[in-house]
């Protein structure tokens, strides 16, 4: 069967889900699967709601704010297959602010991420989990994570929060260094796949499929390595340099942002809930049984690993 897969945005934790596509797991399951990209993060869903595409990935954000802000029905979006099972970005800045804490922050310029929200409203959890008031912060918000970067060089920002490969090339070019990183946290549902009601119904099966399809990914990656990856992946980054992509995607792999399986996260999902709401993006966080595939669901005896 084709499948119309529209690409959210590129970004090197994705890396497994192009993988996928490459090596051929999509297809060793019956399926044609075609990636579109997307004109801007996001805008995946409005062709997926026209009919152009059959599905996008992202964050479960989506899904639910999409159940605050509506009632179900067949536009509802739906969640399953878990790639990033934490949150993939990290604060950057200055060797001398190690070692660091969340109460330095508010005494110095952040820029936060402004491509997406999911980062800024998990961090803000973060914060009031250790007390600290995330409107007490001096935070940039409106312009592109390279910029920041750049605002950090010349020392208009004291801290940026962004993910590989920045982290990467501001180590490489000695902007900064990584001063905390948001997958210490635990589970958190960053990365799936997402569809309509509708279209789950209509090709349910198709996405049964693509979603077990991720399961090949870590046996793969365990016997072929990182290396291989960025050969495997490396055309789609044509700006970053090999030794930085393969440091970016073993950074990925060593902090176990890839989880890769057709479940998802109970503990992550109820996470990333938590974190809406508390920052106000939305009112109630929607029941993960309502959010997610009925085949997607995880039994709650089964654990992430940490």
């Amino acid at each position: 069967m084709r499948i119309v897969l529209a690409e959210n945005f590129r970004a090197i934790f994705y890396a497994p889900f192009y993988a996928c596509l490459a090596l051929g797991f999509f297809r060793a399951r019956g399926l044609d699967v075609v990636m579109q990209a997307s004109p801007s993060p996001g805008a995946g869903i409005a062709d997926m709601m026209s009919g152009s595409t059959h599905l996008v990935w992202g964050g479960p954000m989506r899904v639910l704010k999409d159940r605050n802000d509506k009632p179900a029905g067949p536009d509802s979006l739906v969640a399953f297959g878990e790639v990033a099972a934490r949150d993939p970005f990290y604060l950057i800045g200055r060797p001398e602010l190690l070692p660091f804490s969340f109460s330095k922050l508010t005494a110095l310029r952040l820029a936060a991420v402004s491509e997406v929200v999911t980062p800024w409203l998990c961090l803000q959890q973060d914060l009031r989990d250790l007390g600290v008031d995330p409107d007490a912060i001096e935070r940039s918000a409106d312009a592109p994570m390279q910029d920041n970067l750049n605002a950090l060089k010349a020392g208009t920002i004291d801290v940026v929060q962004a993910f590989e490969p920045l982290v990467t090339l501001a180590q490489h070019q000695g902007i900064g260094v990584p001063l905390h990183a948001a997958h210490t946290r635990g589970p958190t549902a960053y990365t799936t796949f997402l569809s309509t009601q509708a279209h789950l119904d209509r090709h349910g099966d198709a996405f049964q499929a693509m979603a077990g399809a991720l399961e090949s990914f870590s046996p793969w990656l365990a016997a072929e390595g990182v290396g291989s990856l960025a050969q495997v992946v490396g055309h789609l980054y044509p700006h970053v340099a090999p030794e930085v992509l393969v440091r970016s995607l073993e950074r990925c792999q060593a902090t176990q942002i890839w989880s890769c399986r057709p479940e998802i996260s109970i503990a992550g999902f109820d996470r990333l809930a938590q974190s809406l709401v508390s920052a106000g993006f939305i009112t109630h966080a929607a029941a993960y049984q309502d959010c997610v595939a009925p085949w997607a669901r995880e039994c709650p005896a089964r654990t992430q690993p940490v």
